[in-house]
């Protein structure tokens, strides 16, 4: 009598279904052979780009060795992904051919994830070629305009010097807005009727300088503020208005991603802290701060990536930072190649930030996996 609890298929149902699944096992011959056809095409235009880029790389006096090395790179890339297309097709072949149902459906399995890796690495050299191609028709004419060697290098001191600006704003303001953002985040925070008109004020900022770009908040204090003839304020220099400017707009941010922090400690946490005779102010010092602080490193160093980068809006004040100085360059020459150069600064400046930022986060949610 049959087990009526039984899950298990009769016999001959049981026969059925293994022959259903692995009698037609995939080989992927076509996807396979695409891959290749992309190869080939891939490499052919890797080689005729790197050949013309190459050429104009030696026409702006770059020696022969330097100029053909990335093109030489870019050319070996494109044989070791023929090779992946080639080794894909070799295991569809092998698995149409062969007898055996497993063995070939691990073949066409191999088959299918090589042509997916061959052809995501023809993808990306096809972009990168399509790049090559940009830089290098009607003579050159985009490489000259913002990659002329010569005016780079001729430019690139006066570039650099002009560049410690925005560094010198970016480090002051930076610590300012660590500063007044955590007064606001607590005036923000406080409880009780007492605290209802610092909280007021305290929304009311955060409101409005987030409510306005930061080019409206630097242009009104570095053109308004010389102009209401006020002691000291009206003769500062065009750096300290641009800091303040900054202070003022990055605060208002800042200041929320500190209430955030603030607010993700749990209530238990100050409730012991009270329980234990300590005052509000002494509880958020030694308990609620250090604790926010620990949660919102990530999301701060964000603002600091884009604080660095919007320190190139003080030339709209006429400070004489980088990019004021590469628009004085590029006007007496009629080329954009020093913007080119404040702009590979600004990278050179934000992606280490950028990758600090991301092993942050990646820290902080191993953490939280782990419970801690």
């Amino acid at each position: 009598m049959a087990d009526p609890f039984s899950n298990a298929l009769p016999e001959q149902d049981l026969r059925a279904e293994i022959w259903r699944a692995g009698s037609t096992p995939r080989s992927h011959l076509g996807r396979a052979s695409l891959t290749l056809a992309l190869g080939l095409v891939t490499f052919l235009a890797v080689a005729i780009s790197a050949q013309h880029i190459g050429a104009y790389a030696i026409s702006q006096g770059v020696s022969p060795v330097v100029a053909t090395l990335p093109g030489i790179v870019a050319v070996l890339a494109a044989v070791v992904v023929l090779l992946m297309a080639l080794r894909a097709l070799r295991c569809a072949l092998a698995a149409a051919r062969h007898s055996e149902v497993y063995a070939a459906r691990e073949l066409g399995a191999s088959a299918s994830l090589g042509a997916w890796k061959a052809m995501s690495w023809e993808g990306a050299l096809l972009i990168l070629t399509a790049a090559a191609w940009f830089l290098v028709v009607n003579d050159a004419a985009v490489s000259r305009t913002f990659f002329d060697l010569a005016l780079i290098r001729d430019s690139a001191l006066k570039v650099l010097r002009a560049f410690g600006t925005n560094v010198v704003i970016f480090f002051v303001s930076g610590v300012l807005i660590l500063i007044w953002s955590l007064i606001v985040a607590v005036a923000r925070t406080l409880p009780g009727e007492a605290g209802k008109p610092l909280r007021f004020l305290a929304i009311a900022y955060g409101d409005l300088f987030r409510g306005l770009p930061a080019i409206i908040t630097i242009y009104l204090i570095g053109f308004g503020l010389p102009l209401t003839n006020l002691p000291v304020i009206a003769h500062l220099s065009s750096t300290s208005y641009a800091i303040i400017a900054l202070t003022l707009t990055y605060g208002a941010y800042t200041s929320e991603v500190y209430r955030a922090g603030i607010e993700s400690v749990h209530h238990s946490q100050v409730a012991a802290a009270r329980s234990l005779g300590l005052s509000h102010a002494k509880t958020l010092r030694y308990v609620v701060v250090p604790m926010a602080v620990r949660n919102i490193i990530p999301p701060l160093m964000n603002n600091c990536i884009s604080l660095q980068k919007d320190t190139a809006l003080v030339a709209i004040i006429g400070t004489i930072d980088a990019f004021n100085q590469s628009k004085i360059i590029a006007a007496n020459h009629f080329n954009l190649s020093a913007v080119t150069t404040v702009a590979i600064l600004f990278i050179a400046v934000t992606i280490p930030q950028a990758r600090l930022a991301d092993r942050l986060s990646e820290r902080d949610r191993q953490r939280m996996r782990a419970g801690g």
